[in-house]
């Protein structure tokens, strides 16, 4: 089991087995192997009822465990949960090769066995374990990517937590959050979102005061490197080619910056993508992870802090510009949701994004979603209080984008005018050049 840190994989599976485990052990971040190997005999002698000493090496460990194992007596199934499994794997620790043995020597033949595994640092469960060249090879028999809540599961977490939020308060909610439960679950009840943020954010005591710098810390290595990639990526919504991440970060380009982006890119942290109609290399690395966006906008450097800090900011132009964009963010979460209002589930899509190459013009897109029954999606992104009016002003502004993009794409698709908004669309003079809506309730279906 592997996904972003602070989704709930280690409560999913206490949960579900009820903690009822022959083996549980969790890896220490930061530690050296003489304290993982104490950590592990204090496990081993939890379990056994008996002292354990600490191995020598992690071979020798394993094989502590299998005596522990074949010590245990009762007929029914035992179940061994390794979680943080990364923090274990000290450079030149040996943990693979005893890990690799004490599965294809002992376990592996054992049907009473189930081994479970869990980890935050995606990049090292993916290259080390799922795609492991050599003892591990193949020997995954189940993997489970733990997503983050969508909208709808937010609004069920809510429920069962009895915290009476509208739809448009879950949506800010996920806006700052996204859906991590570690952080909802922060929420308390009888606040609105705005005075539970401020709280979580913005007081001397704050929960979360620290939780930035700890998110990168306890999964990557060097990660102030990492930080000041993510930090780069947060200047521009759209996301920055490789070569404008170098100028932006100070960072050297080659394999390391290659290694920082996949990694960042499997902890859901950013995502890549190709404009439309653009090259390979002319690729887009984009800062996807909300907390991390909302953080760096509003919480660092924050020149003022306090009980109402983040309420005194709404309706400001600096909220309006990061809310605009963090929906943006709600929306291409939930393409599912999207493509079920648009009755297009069962069609093959594509997601994109567009920039006009006429500067002067200004013209970009958020969202394109091509169709394969010749029908392209532009979709025009508006997060607002109430029904979304367009103007004069504003049809022409569409009108540009929409002309625009065919005319420098060459598009020969029917080409619809999407309007997602949270409340809908006013029906005026105007209105009629939308051909088709998605609102807040939509993001919300399952």
């Amino acid at each position: 089991m592997y996904g972003r840190r602070r989704t709930g994989k280690t409560f999913l599976v206490k949960e579900f087995f009820k903690n009822r485990f022959s083996f549980y052990i969790s890896g220490l971040a930061n530690a050296t192997q003489e304290e993982q190997l104490e950590n592990f005999a204090s496990a081993l002698s939890f379990y056994g009822q008996t002292p354990y000493s600490r191995a020598k090496s992690w071979l020798e460990a394993f094989r502590q465990l299998v005596h522990l194992l074949e010590n245990d007596k009762k007929r029914r199934k035992k179940v061994i949960f390794i979680d943080e499994l990364p923090w274990f794997d000290a450079p030149r620790s040996g943990f693979i090769t005893g890990l690799e043995w004490f599965w294809n020597s002992w376990a592996s033949a054992r049907p009473e066995i189930l081994l479970i595994v869990c980890g935050s640092a995606t990049s090292w469960m993916i290259n080390k374990l799922l795609n492991n060249r050599g003892g591990l090879h193949n020997r995954v028999t189940h993997r489970l990517w733990l997503e983050p809540f969508t909208l709808a599961e937010c609004e069920q977490f809510f429920k069962h937590k009895k915290i009476d939020f509208d739809r448009k308060s879950i949506v800010e909610s996920y806006m700052v959050f996204g859906g991590i439960p570690f952080y909802l679950n922060l929420f308390e009840k009888g606040l609105s979102v705005a005075q539970n943020v401020d709280k979580l954010c913005f007081t001397k005591k704050s929960e979360l005061k620290d939780e930035f710098l700890l998110l990168y810390s306890s999964l990557f290595k060097n990660s102030e490197n990492y930080v000041a990639l993510i930090c780069a990526l947060a200047k521009k919504k759209m996301g920055l080619t490789r070569d404008e991440i170098v100028a932006e970060s100070g960072l050297s380009d080659g394999g390391t910056l290659s290694k920082m982006l996949e990694e960042l890119e499997q902890c859901s942290f950013i995502r890549s993508y190709n404009a439309f109609g653009k090259k390979t290399k002319e690729r887009l690395f984009q800062l996807i992870d909300f907390y991390s966006l909302f953080y760096l906008s509003f919480v660092k450097n924050a020149k003022q802090t306090g009980d109402n800090f983040w309420a005194s900011q709404i309706d400001t132009a600096r909220h309006r510009a990061w809310s605009g964009y963090a929906y943006e963010q709600v929306c291409l979460w939930h393409i599912v949701q999207i493509k079920k209002k648009l009755g297009i589930s069962g069609v093959s899509t594509q997601v994109f994004s567009w920039r006009s190459r006429n500067k002067d013009n200004g013209a970009q897109i958020d969202l394109i979603i091509r169709r394969n029954d010749r029908v392209t999606n532009v979709c025009e992104i508006k997060f607002a209080n109430k029904e979304f009016v367009i103007d004069k002003k504003y049809d022409e502004i569409l009108r540009n984008k929409k002309y625009t993009f065919i005319e420098e794409t060459k598009l020969h698709d029917a080409v619809h005018l999407t309007m997602l908004t949270t409340y809908g669309v006013q029906q005026n003079a105007y209105w009629n050049s939308v051909q088709a809506e998605v609102v807040m309730n939509d993001l919300f279906e399952k």
